[in-house]
């Protein structure tokens, strides 16, 4: 016996059922088979907090690790590539496009991290998105934890993808919090 956790209510943003899962309420993988192939794209965003002097010693290239930021960048670029790996469901696809920027606010204090994920493929790339994102905030944070360990891991979230069926999508500025 399936317990339903999120039954459907008449005032959900979808009335579809959930695609991962079948008539018996088992997940499965989508069969995108008959899909067309499109060029699909997504971009994802979150951040690490952290006290201004751990943000200025990364900065400075004093992290007892070494380069923090290269290093947090491409393990948020491997991490795309793998991350039908990492998440049950997801499809492997061919990426054709992964970068991640990591980009210092004193404001915050802490980084902006941005990623951004392109391929041509029947299904989307938002997962591998999300993936870059939250690898990339915990190797920062696996880099530097010797100098903070109370750096907070925040906001990751889809900001926008195109392509596909179900169309663009961009968050709005009040879906941030």
């Amino acid at each position: 016996m399936t317990q339903q956790i999120f039954p459907e209510s008449p005032n959900s943003a979808t009335s579809q059922p959930l695609s991962h899962l079948d008539s018996a309420g088992q997940a499965q993988m989508v069969d995108v088979s008959a899909k067309e192939s499109t060029i699909r794209q997504a971009i994802a965003v979150g951040q690490v907090r952290m006290r201004p002097e751990t943000l200025a010693a990364i900065q400075a290239g004093n992290a007892p690790k070494g380069d923090v930021v290269s290093t947090a960048r491409l393990a948020g670029i491997m991490a795309a590539k793998q991350t039908a790996q990492l998440i049950p469901l997801c499809h492997p696809l061919p990426l054709h496009k992964v970068e991640v920027w990591l980009t210092p606010d004193h404001h915050l204090p802490g980084y902006q991290i941005r990623a951004e994920v392109k391929t041509k493929a029947e299904t989307g790339v938002e997962m591998e998105a999300l993936t870059a994102v939250s690898i990339t905030a915990l190797t920062l944070y696996d880099m530097a934890k010797a100098l903070e360990k109370s750096m907070q891991i925040e906001s990751i979230r889809l900001l926008s993808k195109t392509g596909g069926k179900s169309g663009n999508y961009q968050a709005k500025a009040t879906d941030a919090s």
